[in-house]
């Protein structure tokens, strides 16, 4: 296993595992009366884990074609751009299917955003940064001109319209639960990153200090402007609010820079315990994260449905549900393979796609 592949499926598996935690949490609508500031801790994972997968999918795209872009050969860039397209719609489509057992899916706004990366194949890094920030500026100009709430019921977080070609693309585009404004740049941002070296120390250095204080920077921003009681009305009201809803500038800068910090620290420590027992199945982990993200729901919250264990729970029983399925995937993952080179729906997106 190359070590630079080893320290990105590492983030991956973290991605996952935040994931699960975030939604199992907010399925049970957990809560901590006696506990606010571990329930504060865990509300901080809200779009971090998520944002993390995205980037990790920029980093990919940007290997996959990195022989293409490397050796000029337009022709291999085009067949790679070709093959990016079509997993785009395997996953626009699958993601479609999905929300309706599970309408915070995010992977039809996957397919969105890598219909824009294959377009972006060819562009420099700095001009990969600059779409990222445009995407983000892309954002504010809609929040200032269009209603966020509509189609929003923020109780039950459910969305009327979605399926009417207007609320359809208001969610697709501004204010779905990962819309393509802004979050398509951190799938752009994660091209950029793909193109440094990393097998540099420097170069990994640098990214983590920058995304540690890119962190670190967003929060005492929005820390500061609670703490000031800085006015705002509207989706204006949540400017200084850390979660993704609405995915304002600073909980973007916060949630890139955290990405940013982890996937440097993975790739370090996929590179320094690369012989370590307990990374393999990290790795696997990280290989089946699409099975895995489509499991978290059918069978793990579906066996929770069944027993009756969803809704009105505490964050400890959230948490140590999300933490045994993880525990279970992790190892039906390096289970599984050790026989197969694929997970079964990575197997699936291969056979459509080609």
């Amino acid at each position: 296993m190359k070590q630079r592949i080893a320290g990105f499926d590492l983030a991956r598996a973290l991605a996952v595992i935040g994931m699960v935690i975030v939604n199992f949490k907010v399925v049970m609508h957990a809560s901590a009366p006696d506990a606010p500031w571990w329930l504060a801790i865990f509300d901080a994972l809200d779009g971090r884990a998520s944002a993390l997968f995205v980037i990790l999918a920029g980093v990919g795209l940007s290997l996959l074609s990195k022989r293409a872009r490397e050796a000029g050969d337009p022709a291999a860039l085009r067949a790679d751009r070709a093959g990016i397209l079509k997993r785009a719609a395997f996953l626009f489509c699958a993601g479609l299917l999905y929300v309706q057992v599970w309408p915070a899916d995010i992977l039809h706004y996957y397919g969105a955003y890598m219909v824009i990366g294959a377009l972006a194949l060819s562009w420099r890094s700095g001009a990969l940064v600059a779409a990222a920030l445009a995407m983000v500026a892309g954002f504010v100009v809609l929040a200032a001109t269009l209603d966020y709430g509509a189609g929003w019921n923020w109780e039950t977080l459910a969305y009327t319209g979605f399926w009417t070609p207007a609320g359809f693309v208001r969610n697709l585009f501004f204010n779905g639960f990962h819309p393509v404004f802004p979050w398509t740049g951190f799938l752009l941002l994660g091209m950029a990153l793909g193109r440094a070296d990393m097998q540099s120390r420097t170069v990994l250095y640098r990214i983590f200090i920058s995304g540690l204080l890119m962190g670190i920077v967003a929060e005492l921003a929005m820390t500061a402007g609670v703490l000031l009681g800085a006015p705002g009305s509207g989706v204006w009201s949540h400017l200084w609010s850390s979660g993704p809803l609405p995915p304002l500038p600073l909980y973007w800068i916060a949630a890139a820079g955290d990405a940013m910090a982890v996937i440097a620290a993975c790739v370090w420590a996929g590179r320094r315990w690369h012989d370590a027992r307990w990374l393999a199945p990290l790795v696997h982990t990280g290989q089946l994260a699409l099975t895995l993200y489509i499991a978290h729901v059918v069978i793990g919250m579906g066996v929770l449905e069944a027993l009756g264990l969803l809704g009105g729970r505490t964050l400890a029983f959230a948490v140590g549900s999300a933490l045994v399925f993880s525990a279970g995937a992790v190892l039906g993952a390096h289970l599984w393979r050790r026989r197969f080179a694929l997970g079964p729906v990575e197997w699936l997106m291969r056979r459509c796609t080609g």
